[in-house]
This record gives C-alpha cells, sequence and structure tokens, in this order.
C-alpha cells in the first residue's frame, strides 16, 4: 500500500504499492500516475465508530451525491482487519484512513481531500484543498476536527466500545466543546 497525498489533478494521482509504505510527493505522484494510468474507481473510509463526529461526517458523506463510490467501514472492526490485514488498525482509529481501491492509503489531510474529492459538489474545493494554498486551510480544517473529537472524549483520552456518548447506539453531533 502507498501513503499518498492528493495532488490537484485527484487521488488518482497516487502510486501503487511497490515495497510498502511510502509518502509519495503530489508532483512525483502525478507524474507516476500518469505513466501507470491508476484511477481511483472506489474509496473505502475507515472513520472511528465511537465518535460522534465521526459518525455524523459518515451519515454525510452517505447522503452526498458521489463521483468515486464511498465505502464506509468502523475502523478497527473485524470487517476493516479482513479487508486490509496489513494496516496498522490502532492508527486508523486515532486518524481517518482512506484506502483507494488501487491500494493508495490516504490519511489525516489527505484523507478528508479524497473524500471531498469523491463527491459531486466538492470535488473543485478538493482540487483547491490539495494546492499549495489551499493545504493550510485543509490542515487547520482536520486539526480542528481532531480537537474537537478529543474534547469529546473527555480527560482520560480513549473511550472503549459502548463507552462515551454512543453508547445508547445514537450519535448525535453535540455543540462547540467547551
Amino acid at each position: 500500500m502507498t501513503t499518498a497525498e492528493p495532488a490537484a489533478a485527484g487521488p488518482g494521482t497516487a502510486e501503487p504499492a511497490a515495497a510498502g509504505p511510502t509518502t509519495a510527493d503530489p508532483a512525483t505522484a502525478t507524474a507516476v500516475a500518469a505513466r501507470r494510468g491508476t484511477p481511483v474507481g472506489r474509496l473505502t473510509v475507515l472513520y472511528d465508530a465511537d465518535c460522534p463526529l465521526c459518525v455524523h461526517l459518515r451519515h454525510w458523506l452517505l447522503r452526498q451525491p458521489q463521483l468515486v463510490p464511498l465505502d464506509l467501514v468502523p475502523a478497527g472492526s473485524e470487517r476493516a482487519r479482513q479487508l486490509f490485514p496489513e494496516l496498522d488498525h490502532a492508527s486508523t482509529l486515532r486518524e481517518i484512513t482512506v484506502i483507494g481501491d488501487r491500494g493508495q492509503v490516504y490519511r489525516a489531510t489527505a484523507a478528508w481531500i479524497v473524500c471531498l474529492w469523491a463527491l459531486a459538489e466538492h470535488r473543485p474545493r478538493a482540487h483547491w484543498l490539495a494546492t499549495p494554498a489551499g493545504q493550510p486551510f485543509a490542515r487547520a480544517a482536520v486539526l480542528a476536527a481532531a480537537k474537537w473529537r478529543e474534547a469529546l472524549r473527555g480527560p482520560g483520552g480513549e473511550a472503549g466500545p459502548g463507552d462515551g456518548p454512543c453508547a445508547d447506539g445514537h450519535c448525535e453531533v453535540p455543540g462547540p466543546p467547551g
């Protein structure tokens, strides 16, 4: 699998797996993709099913018209482990992870951008967020979401399955922390 940052040309620019995880430079990845023709036909989004914000965003993603189909699978679940046995599943619970059907792995900011890229109404914004001008905004959004998520977990850090705000099976996005 390859770890990649989506370039302005979109997530089809990630280099397919070679000898293990790498971080592809967007310009290099674009050139490699042009030679190899690696389109992204489907994306699997691993999300934290015990995080109200993550569950809300999952539902939002599913309601959006998709140019690239999104499969949303709880991170760390048996299904995720079966689909992607080589992933570090503990890390997928700490940050959003998206896997392309050709083995591309997108994490954190790149994962959010590739999710937007897959959506009909948000692809132009994703292209902009992948540029040097847009990347600071994408990083700020991801950091804000991470801080909100951390605040939802409260003191003591990690909430286990069945603990925390989704324990009753209803995950609603609360108001801003603080």
